[in-house]
């Protein structure tokens, strides 16, 4: 079906909804380069107005990936929910942003609707958005998940402490492990991303991981960020796996591209939730995405990045995760150019995931040939501060030794809990006072008096036994 819309003199055409959300999507260099982008602002406010006008109902008649050939486009279509879809069933997308600006819807109108948006109408509508409605809108969002602290409550951000090593050494890991417990990160996960697929060095990083959270009796939760396919083999092999992590997309043949489908992804689901490791809640999954995953894989069908980027959080939504995580510059200037890209990327990923229900945090990063740097991140780290992120990276001197790309460090995450009056997860807020490593208020204490130094300086140097 053909979309048109009249500026002036000009008649602009769109031949399918594929094309009108592309050519609505804000300049970004991966639409540019996948072919699909407006090809002027005239035209891009031109596809604006008229999906503003488009019921988003349309969205249910009309798929952008074919039902028959992809099973994420199954997946949307099967679990979509009429009931919670009600609401906001007569609404255009433009009037969909009106009403979620409005007074009237708060988070529990919100948290009702969740399972009623569909990818493409989460994308559609923040395509109409400024960045303050992105931030708006989402900060009314909050999503809350439990495995051994709970995370996502109001007024609260959380720190995945990533602490990374291009070799894997358990020393360097440790190290930067206590450089971050010190400075009050670690509630959302412990994460490393290891540098080698070797089952033998995994299994060193899973029980090393265990023994730290066990021996000192931490509210929080681990990773170790290799494929599904390996994490399966260790629950088999018995090793103490928490978290199961997996980069996930927005097509089948992106994912088939990541070594995936829905399948393996259900089978992982069900073994870890077999261990019962957690204490406060059983979400036991972490996903990563990222706009212009699809595109690298010459699986985007031709959709523009920042809708695939929502579908792969109905993806995502199947399987309740505890976290999900934008790594939103990590992939390189070619698919967001610049920090202004980036930062619209950014918030337009971390609305569309807290709009359908998903417990969003973003990697605040950047890769070294990208135009952006740390103040661009800086503002942006800001931004979804105050739009209520659930977490962001914690890494050491905010430069990730092992994928060399630049994030979010320890100092920036007590930044933004400074500036914005934010505190940590309830449970690890408590255990970092029993240690000594904050106050009563939260702010850090002399680390000279913890409790927990000394022994966690030893569990460093007995890691390199």
């Amino acid at each position: 079906m053909q979309y048109r819309h009249r500026i002036g003199p000009v008649t602009h055409v769109f031949n399918d909804l594929r094309e009108l959300m592309a050519k609505a999507t804000p300049a970004r260099s991966g639409d540019v380069l996948a072919g699909v982008a407006a090809k002027s602002a005239e035209e891009r406010v031109a596809a604006q107005m008229c999906l503003a006008d488009l019921p988003l109902s349309t969205f249910l008649n009309e798929a952008l990936i074919p039902y028959e050939g992809d099973e994420v486009t199954r997946l949307i279509v099967d679990r979509h929910d009429a009931d919670a879809f009600a609401p906001i069933r007569a609404l255009t997308v433009g009037g969909f942003r009106d009403w979620l600006l409005s007074d009237q819807v708060d988070s529990e109108t919100l948290k009702k609707l969740a399972a009623g948006v569909t990818p493409e109408m989460a994308a559609a509508v923040s395509k109409l958005m400024r960045n303050q409605d992105l931030i708006l809108a989402a900060r009314k969002c909050n999503v809350v998940t439990r495995f051994r602290n709970t995370l996502g409550l109001p007024e609260r951000l959380a720190v995945r402490l990533q602490p990374n090593h291009p070799t894997d050494d358990a020393r360097g890991i440790a190290a930067s492990i206590l450089d971050g417990l010190l400075y009050g990160c670690g509630d959302a996960v412990i994460g490393i991303n290891p540098a080698s697929e070797d089952p033998t060095k995994l299994a060193q990083l899973w029980r090393m991981l265990d023994e730290l959270i066990r021996r000192f009796e931490i509210p929080t939760q681990s990773c170790v960020l290799t494929h599904v396919t390996r994490q399966l083999d260790a629950i088999s092999a018995g090793e103490p796996l928490d978290l199961i992590f997996q980069s996930i997309a927005g097509s089948e043949a992106a994912n088939r591209s990541f070594g995936i489908d829905l399948a393996l992804l259900r089978e992982a689901h069900s073994a870890a939730l077999s261990l019962k490791r957690g204490t406060v809640g059983d979400d036991v999954m972490y996903f990563e995405t990222g706009q212009g995953s699809a595109l690298s894989a010459n699986a985007h069908h031709g959709v523009d990045q920042q809708t695939m980027e929502t579908r792969a959080y109905a993806v995502a939504r199947e399987f309740r995760p505890l976290l999900v995580n934008t790594v939103v510059g990590f992939i390189g200037p070619e698919y967001l150019y610049d920090g202004k890209q980036i930062i619209r990327a950014g918030l337009e990923d971390h609305f569309c995931g807290k709009l359908m229900g998903l417990p969003m945090g973003v990697d605040v990063c950047y890769t070294n040939h990208a135009e952006a740097d740390q103040d661009d991140m800086d503002t942006l780290l800001t931004l979804l501060g105050a739009a209520g992120v659930n977490y962001i990276m914690g890494v050491p001197g905010a430069d990730d030794i092992m994928l060399n790309y630049q994030s979010t460090s320890f100092h920036d995450a007590l930044y933004l809990r400074e500036v914005l009056g934010l505190k940590r997860a309830p449970e690890f807020e408590v255990w970092l006072e029993k240690m000594r490593l904050t106050d009563h208020t939260g702010k850090l204490a002399d680390g000279s008096a913890s409790l927990a130094l000394p022994a966690l300086r030893k569990f460093t140097d007995d890691s390199a036994a």
